[in-house]
């Protein structure tokens, strides 16, 4: 994450959301079943805008049954647009009257102009709007104007709001047709990179499990499917001022705030392949940038498992020294607080000191990788290596943890028809033999 991004969520933390004025973009106010406010930030996209919509249009239950319409709205934002992505917009919502879209068109001034001011302006609209009714557990959910949602999506999104989490991160899936029309170099590195990423997400369900984002999930945070309870929105400062990364930023801002986020494999979207971007970060460079690596012969590098393995451990071990240090079970010992910071390649005393000033640990471990990006330390003790490399390597240290957690769960399945089995036999003696007992007791 760039340095702006991270002192912008320092700075908006002890800021409330009510102190950022915003003027409204929607006139219209929202209907009172309105439990889900979905924004669409668009810039351009003439070509894919119809089929986003229309997903949106057509959302069904868990159940398959067609989701009653009142229960969200879908705010779009045509900004700075030079095609007919505003005009296509307007006439979808005369078309489809059933679903509550409202079309806002501005045209921002080139400070302002970038996805993340854009994507902000939407989501604190969408905060208002629902805390206006009351809604304080109401859903922002965020997608794009080249992105079509899965027609469960909201119902998908709901549920794991209903099932206690903050905020959702969905499965973000690239076009299938646009990912065959990549060149072979650029196709296998988006491929690779996915696979490294999952590898990683589930070596870090092993060894330093959180247990509200448990396997099965995934590794994405990003607008194209992004969704945050009002409440949580507002806790977490809202939405970072930040021009691009803006999704990451948030996600940092909800984990610096305790936020049970959820990486579900239930939430689904399918998102564009494209290598001509609407904004300076984003899927679209880093393919465009890989088009580059190819042309240029060049390695696709990545951290080795090692490093993953080292700082997953000692992030675990942090974990549970922080959470003694806060919960005061016992102080902090100076020889573990040694070990620990030799092992994250930070400065003993640094350490020592940052530990007993947080209570986030998320915001605690941002703090620690901010300084081991300062001190260097560990970019020296770890060498990138290529992603075939540390792919190999990712699935040889996960095999074993398969494993063990296989047979983990046979045991349980095991102890659980056991006790079902010993239970069955207690009442059969119970029956037997007791019970007659009991019951010439009761005659006498």
């Amino acid at each position: 994450m760039t340095s702006d991004c991270l002192r912008a969520i320092a700075d908006l933390s002890a800021r409330s959301l009510h102190n950022v004025p915003t003027q409204s973009l929607v006139q219209t106010p929202p209907l009172p079943q309105c439990e889900v406010c979905i924004v669409v930030p668009v810039r351009n996209e003439a070509q894919m805008l119809e089929s986003t919509l229309t997903a949106l249009a057509h959302q069904i239950d868990l159940e398959g049954h067609p989701l009653d319409p009142a229960r969200y709205e879908v705010i779009l934002l045509a900004n700075n647009c030079s095609d007919e992505s505003a005009t296509i917009a307007h006439r979808f919502a005369a078309y489809h009257p059933n679903l509550v879209l409202h079309v806002v068109e501005r045209t921002l001034p080139a400070a302002k102009a970038h996805i993340g001011w854009v994507r902000k302006l939407l989501m604190d609209e969408a905060y208002n709007r629902l805390t206006t009714l009351g809604r304080y557990r109401g859903v922002i959910a965020s997608t794009d104007g080249d992105t079509r949602v899965a027609p469960n999506w909201i119902a998908a999104t709901l549920y794991e709001i209903i099932s206690g989490a903050d905020a959702v991160g969905g499965r973000i899936i690239t076009d299938r047709r646009d990912r065959a029309a990549l060149d072979p170099f650029t196709r296998a590195c988006y491929l690779r990179e996915v696979g490294y990423r999952f590898l990683v997400t589930e070596l870090e369900a092993y060894l330093d499990p959180d247990p509200f984002d448990s396997l099965p999930r995934h590794f994405q945070h990003y607008g194209a499917s992004l969704a945050v309870t009002a409440q949580m929105y507002q806790q977490a400062g809202g939405l970072p001022p930040v021009r691009t990364s803006e999704d990451v930023a948030l996600y940092r801002a909800l984990v610096r705030v305790n936020a049970r986020f959820r990486h579900s494999s239930l939430v689904r979207v399918t998102t564009s392949a494209r290598q001509i971007g609407r904004t300076e970060g984003g899927l679209a460079n880093q393919l465009k940038t890989w088009a580059a690596m190819g042309h240029q012969q060049q390695l696709f590098l990545v951290e080795p498992a090692g490093a993953i393995v080292a700082r997953l451990q000692a992030r675990y071990e942090l974990r549970m020294l922080w959470q003694r240090c806060l919960h005061r079970y016992q102080p902090a010992a100076s020889k573990a607080i040694a070990l620990l910071a030799n092992r994250l390649g930070v400065d003993c005393d640094w350490l020592m000191h940052t530990l007993m000033q947080h209570t986030s640990f998320g915001g605690l471990f941002e703090q620690i990788e901010q300084q081991q990006a300062q001190e260097a330390i560990w970019q020296q003790r770890w060498l990138l290596v290529r992603i075939e490399q540390a792919i190999y390597d990712l699935r040889l240290l996960l095999e074993p943890l398969r494993r063990q957690q296989k047979y983990s769960q046979y045991q349980q399945q095991y102890l659980h028809k056991s006790n079902i089995h010993d239970m069955c036999l207690t009442l059969s003696h119970i029956q037997s033999i007791d019970e007659p007992k009991i019951i010439r007791k009761h005659r006498k």
